[in-house]
Parts: C-alpha cells; structure tokens; sequence
C-alpha cells in the first residue's frame, strides 16, 4: 500500500523543527523511519506532514559527560553496537544494538525513533529502562528530563507530548557492576518473545529488566542466590508481579533471565 498525501519539511535546526510541530497539526517527526513509514503504507498512520531531522545538527553525537554518556536521538543502531565509546563504557548496550532487526534498519533506525515508537519487544527501550537513562524532551517551554522507567506508559505509549522532540539520553557509567542480556526470537532479526537484561552488583544485589511479555519494559530489583534452583524460584516469583501476556512467554523470560544472569557472571565488573 502507499501513505495517505503528506507534505514534507526539512528542518535544520531544533527550534525551526520546533515550530514546525508547533504550526502545523498533525505532523510528526521522522528521523530512520523504520516504524513510522510502514505504519504510513497501511495508513495506520496518517500524518499531515512529516518533520524531517536528519539534517538538524548535534542529534547524532555521542560524547561522554561528567558521569555518563550522552548519546543523541539521531545516532542510528549500528553505531549504537559499534562505536568505541558505547562499547567501552557500556558494551551489553553495543550488544542490543546488534540484536535489532538486520543490517539495513540498523544503518537507518534511530536511538530515538526506537525509544519514541515504545515497542515492549524492542531492546532500546529495555535497554535504557535497566540502564537507569535519562530521556531528554525539547519543547515550546524549554528541555525536561525523565527517568526511562516514567517514560514508557505501555503498549506504544509514552510520556513524548505531540509539541515535543526526543533529542537525546543520558546513561550513568556505573562501576562494581556486570550486565548480562539474552532474547529469544523465532528468527535473527525478529522481534523477542522474551528478553531479559540482569545487573549484578558486587553486593550480590541488582535488577531484571524483562521486555517482550509485556505492555511495557518490566524492571525489578532482586537479590541472587549462588544456587540455580534458588534463582529458578526467584524468577519465577518476581515474574508474578508482571502482568505477562502468555504463558509461554513467563518461561521464555524466566530462561532469558538466567541465561542473562550467566553471563553477567562470566564478566568482569563493567
């Protein structure tokens, strides 16, 4: 199928992209347009205009600040998996990265696009909710941050208001601390049935982030055992208190998360 008739703006700067939004009802934003363009050919989506920010300059930067790292809306995910510093100071991020979809979306598809679509089966949003990120939102009243756990509301839902830009997260570079991620998906490139990220501090404390089960990514912070049966049971338990669509699923993730778990513990703290 083709889009419904849609006028087409290139901005080149956040606030002409801004005021565009502002200006112009019913537009939206497109950067990667890997969720917005096919949602458009079945005309699930009907924008009167698109907002073009691929030439709107700084989006695309990844810069290390104070305690964390900065990475812009614009940065695609095969530079999220492959750039020197995300792989250095963050590299189960670098490693999500990789799992999205296949070469061709991940040179197109943004950080942004991915977080402002809210796929619950997508890894960036659960990326960025277990990585304890910060989303930071520009508007016609000026910048707000929020904590990624606030940002996501449930199924392609989120707190992005329709005059607002995703511009950029912020990521703490934590130490004492080792990440480990498993999905499952029915083939490479797919969407998960199931995916888990686990943080395990040297305390023997952390947090599951489960994604794929549920309306949204689904972060608890829990305590492990050094007895597999033991963690077997703590999974299980702490997936109770997530509302999980099928059965099937609720397995899926409690073997993400232990797989997950696993390699966590074969690393050196990050």
């Amino acid at each position: 199928m083709k889009p419904a008739a849609f006028d087409y703006y290139s901005p080149t700067s956040l606030d002409e992209a801004l005021q565009l939004l502002r200006d112009i009802p019913g537009s939206k934003v497109i950067a990667g347009g890997q969720s917005l363009i096919p949602l458009m050919n079945f005309r699930l989506s009907r924008p009167s205009a698109l907002v073009d920010l691929n030439a709107v300059d700084g989006l695309d930067r990844i810069q290390v600040v104070g305690g964390a790292l900065r990475l812009g809306a614009l940065v695609r995910h095969e530079e999220l998996h492959r750039n020197p510093e995300v792989r250095s100071h963050l590299p189960v991020l670098a490693e999500a990265a990789g799992h999205i979809g296949h070469w061709a979306i991940r040179t197109r598809g943004t950080l942004g696009g991915s977080l402002a679509h809210a796929d619950p089966a997508a890894e960036l949003p659960a990326a960025l909710t277990a990585l304890g990120g910060v989303i930071e939102l520009s508007g016609p009243e000026g910048q707000r941050k929020i904590p990624s756990e606030e940002f996501f509301l449930g199924y392609l839902m989120t707190d992005l208001r329709d005059d607002e830009i995703l511009t950029a997260v912020e990521i703490p570079m934590q130490r004492d601390t080792s990440w480990g991620f498993c999905e499952f998906a029915r083939r490479p490139g797919d969407f998960a049935l199931a995916g888990a990220f686990v943080e395990v501090r040297g305390d023997a404390t952390g947090s599951v982030t489960w994604f794929g089960i549920a309306g949204r990514p689904e972060r608890r912070a829990v305590t492990f055992s050094g007895d597999e049966a033991e963690r077997r049971r703590m999974w299980a338990e702490t997936l109770e208190m997530v509302d999980v669509e099928e059965e099937y699923r609720r397995r899926l993730a409690s073997e993400a998360a232990e797989a997950a778990y696993r390699q966590a513990m074969g690393r050196g703290r990050q």
